[in-house]
């Protein structure tokens, strides 16, 4: 019996599909998660999403379908987590390529439901960003989520919208998103995240890192991003809400809007002109701005005296935890060295390693 998730933004979202798939339907015969190949600068120094021209070794599932097998590799420059996540997750990883916009996205997702004749469809969004606006201040990335419901609105199969951690992304408050959640799904409980453990250890993903973090108890404040937001770690962050899918579309206009979109491009316009900005072009500037700065040595002595400044600074603001990837950023690291940075703290720290989290305290005894 084959199930389907679609992970609506990629990136940690295919984790947390992971460990949504164990946790409700057990290990037996696990999904096929439909996904993004887009993991940020940290990971993939080229912006913007890679589509099937960007890897060696990918395996046609379907005319428009490749799968992402854990000897697949992406094209220098571009980086990609899919394959470590093959290697390690019993799940097949099906590539959503959005070159051809949501047409494109449509094609390849009924292709999959035709081949694959899933028992379930479910698309998931960790955070709740998939239920935006478009107007809403604290928004940065909405593209891919609402490309993604666009597409799956456009099926001719009955599909399930559920949204986990409402609020962890850090782009919609749980406030707002919390007249619009549906019924409860499930709550993830500390055993849920022993499917995912190793993932954690290494993946960047940051929402699905605090929604792991909630499941294990940890409660608090969570500075995220390079911008540092803060994210509420409370008892809803584990949580997973049922979203009624018409409902979720009249609220969000790109994905209104991109509905007829053949190119990537034509949704980029689509998100400059709903939302006053496209996140990729954010990461072009970003890619820039990373290109011509020198990269900084990772000295263990400065790093940690680096890290005290930030730590009392970040509690002066409140915070209880932040993850590696705002760390690194913190303390102007690149990508390539938010791995050692992890190992440095880890061990140097360990009392205040809140797997995944760092806390910026040390617990009391």
């Amino acid at each position: 019996m084959t199930r389907l998730i679609v992970a609506a933004g990629g990136g940690g979202d295919a984790v947390a599909a992971a460990m949504l798939d164990a946790a409700l339907y057990g290990d037996e015969d696990p999904a096929v998660i439909f996904t993004y190949a887009w993991d940020r600068l940290l990971v993939d120094p080229v912006p913007g999403p890679r589509g099937v021209h960007d890897f060696t070794g990918l395996e046609q599932l379907t005319p428009s379908v490749s799968t992402v097998p854990a000897e697949a590799r992406p094209i220098a420059p571009a980086g990609s987590t899919l394959p470590r996540l093959a290697a390690e997750l019993p799940h097949t990883f099906a590539l959503i390529d959005p070159h051809q916009g949501a047409e494109g996205v449509t094609r390849q997702l009924e292709e999959l439901v035709s081949h694959l004749e899933p028992a379930s469809i479910d698309l998931l969004d960790v955070g709740g960003d998939i239920l935006a606006r478009g107007d809403e201040p604290t928004l940065k990335s909405p593209l891919a989520d609402a490309l993604t419901l666009a597409a799956c609105c456009q099926v001719n199969a009955p599909i399930r919208l559920l949204v986990a951690g409402p609020g962890l992304d850090g782009e919609l408050p749980h406030e707002d998103l919390r007249g619009i959640l549906g019924p409860l799904v499930h709550a993830f409980t500390v055993k849920d995240t022993e499917s995912i453990s190793s993932v954690l250890e290494w993946h960047p993903s940051e929402a699905t890192a605090m929604l792991a973090a909630t499941a294990r108890g940890a409660r608090g404040t969570c500075e995220v991003r390079d911008a540092g937001l803060p994210v509420p770690l409370t008892d809803e962050g584990p949580t997973v809400h049922e979203v009624d899918m018409d409902e979720a579309l009249s609220r969000n206009s790109l994905a209104r809007a991109v509905i007829a979109t053949e190119t990537l491009e034509e949704v980029e316009t689509h998100s400059r002109e709903i939302c006053g900005y496209s996140e990729i072009d954010y990461e072009r500037n970003k890619a820039a701005w990373l290109s011509e700065r020198p990269p900084l040595k990772l000295a263990p002595d400065t790093v940690l005296a680096q890290l005290d400044q930030f730590e009392a600074e970040a509690r002066d603001r409140g915070v209880t935890h932040t993850t590696f990837r705002h760390i690194t950023e913190a303390l102007n690291l690149n990508g390539n060295q938010r791995h050692n940075l992890r190992e440095l703290l880890v061990s140097s720290r360990p009392k205040q390693y809140d797997a995944p989290l760092w806390r910026v305290t040390t617990p009391p005894e």
